[in-house]
Formats: structure tokens, sequence, C-alpha cells
């Protein structure tokens, strides 16, 4: 996968993280972790990603578009990455937003 895509993919679990006021320092190493299965992305690149997401601005639907156009005949992949974004959101107090922010990316996911 590109580039493009891993940004986007970066920049959507970094979302969960950024929409909960989570602790950074806590969550990058599972961030770490996922980005590294499906991107080969070293330690250092993703904690680069994972920063640089908490401190700039971001088009949360333009990256799912992204996302789903690279993979829109893909529904395994698309369904991997649900579960990567599930993981993230249960590295943590779990609350109703995570529950409307999760039905939001399944839905830009799957509208391909």
């Amino acid at each position: 996968m590109g580039k493009k895509i891993k940004k986007s993919v970066a920049t959507l679990l970094a979302h969960i993280i950024k929409i909960d006021n989570r602790d950074v320092e806590k969550e990058a190493p599972l961030f770490c972790k996922l980005m590294g299965i499906d991107f080969d992305c070293d330690p250092k690149e993703a904690v680069a990603f994972l920063k640089q997401t908490m401190k700039e601005e971001y088009n949360l639907d333009e990256h799912l578009a992204i996302i789903n156009d690279a993979l829109c005949d893909d529904k395994l992949s698309k369904m991997h990455i649900l579960e990567q974004v599930n993981h993230i959101i249960y590295s943590d107090t779990i609350t109703p937003k995570d529950y409307k922010e999760f039905e939001k990316i399944k839905q830009a996911l799957f509208s391909c």
C-alpha cells in the first residue's frame, strides 16, 4: 500500500486517540504495533505520524475517502482496519462517543 493510504490509516487511528484526549505516550505502543503490522512502519515513523496528527488539523472524511477508494473492492482489508480502530477504542475507557465514531467510520468505509 502506498504512502498516501498509510498516512490516511495513521490519521484514522490517531483520530480516535485525539478525540478522546487520550495519553499519547500510553497509546503510542499500540499505535506503533498496528502501523507496523500492516504498513511495515518502524516505531520511529509511526510515532512521527501520531505526533503530527495530534498537532495538525485534518479532514477525517478526506482520509476515509482515500482509504475507501484504495480498498473499494477489498472488504476484508476494510474489516481489518475497523478491527484496528476497535483495538484503539478498547485500549482505554469506552464512551458512547466512541461507539458513534466507530459507526461513522464503518459507514464511510463501506459506502463503496
